[in-house]
């Protein structure tokens, strides 16, 4: 039995439109009107014990809105959602003791105290035994290490460490599904690695169930195999990424270092030019001529290196978005 089970959820939000101006605000007290903003539109998947999913789209796409009516924090206009066999928006304590919902943009640490005391605060909601707990909390703490920081106030520490600890304060009851919605957001490059090996690190330890939103697509590629794309509420894809490179991606390109200077005529006849900076030019070709390509290249013209690319996943996923492409 899947983990996660989502079968043709629809999440709607009447809005109220309103004309400018004192008069406008006078015709809407007459005669109100209203739309409805398709937040998510019929999708369905379902996800498994210890999958690692990347769900991915443009802003607005639909991403946190899902996550939300999947941990309970908004009811859904219709279909039907279970999570470890339970109905989120029922809010059972048996469920909300084995999930979590980590948001970049939002801190459940208190600002003015330490990590430590919101840690132990946690303890007591989720009523998480004394021995389990010390466990629990050595384990973390060991993993990201921020042992020096625990005894901090939160507003003292930077954004790196409030993040890790904000992990910590979401994963002290050890739950079962994690929902991590942009928790690279802000940070460094340095930092954003720290945290992928943690969340990949994590994820194969505890067999934890999670689903992953992030506009930082390094974070996709390096932690998830499978992808969930939507874009204004609708499924768009569902599968591996390698399947997306492969059905999406029609091009590589070849990244060329001259010895001499060919002019854009003679590099036009291989293919589509994309940089043009000697002695350095990179060239987008059709996929299945990049041998070809490439042979021509180096018969030619006098080169120094020759790389063979792939398209950039950002690159991918643009295409696939402009494409309305679907599963």
């Amino acid at each position: 039995m899947p983990v996660i089970e989502v079968s043709h959820l629809k999440k709607y939000f009447q809005v109220h439109l309103k004309e400018p101006g004192l008069l406008g605000s006078i015709r809407s007290l007459i005669n109100r009107k209203y739309y409805d903003v398709k937040a998510i539109d019929d999708i369905s998947f379902s996800i498994d014990e210890g999958e690692l999913i990347g769900f991915i789209g443009p802003n607005g796409a639909g991403k946190t809105t899902t996550l939300k009516v999947l941990s309970g924090l908004l009811y859904p206009t219709g279909g039907g959602v279970t999570v470890l066999g339970h109905n989120p928006y029922q809010r059972e304590p048996v469920l909300q003791k084995q999930f979590s919902l980590v948001m970049g943009a939002k801190n459940q640490l208190w600002w003015d105290l330490p990590p430590l005391e919101t840690f132990i605060l946690n303890k007591e909601i989720y009523e998480v035994p004394d021995v389990q707990y010390k466990k629990n909390l050595d384990e973390l703490v060991e993993m990201l290490d921020v042992k020096d920081v625990l005894k901090i106030q939160v507003r003292k520490l930077s954004l790196g460490q409030r993040m890790k600890c904000e992990l910590i304060a979401a994963l002290i009851h050890g739950p079962k599904v994690l929902f991590l919605d942009e928790p690279t957001i802000g940070l460094d490059v340095v930092m954003q690695k720290k945290m992928r090996d943690f969340i990949k690190t994590y994820n194969q330890k505890y067999r934890s169930t999670i689903i992953l939103t992030s506009h930082y697509m390094d974070d996709v590629r390096q932690l998830c195999e499978r992808v969930v794309v939507i874009d204004k509420g609708k499924l768009m894809f569902d599968g591996k990424l390698t399947e997306i490179i492969e059905r999406f991606a029609d091009h590589k390109k070849l990244s060329v270092v001259f010895q001499n200077t060919p002019t854009r005529l003679d590099l036009e006849q291989i293919g589509e030019i994309e940089e043009y900076d000697l002695p350095r030019a990179v060239l987008k070709v059709p996929r299945g001529e990049v041998s070809q390509r490439a042979a021509r290249l180096l018969t030619q013209f006098s080169v120094a290196d020759l790389n063979i690319e792939e398209e950039s996943i950002e690159d991918i996923i643009r295409r696939l978005f402009s494409q309305g492409s679907i599963v």
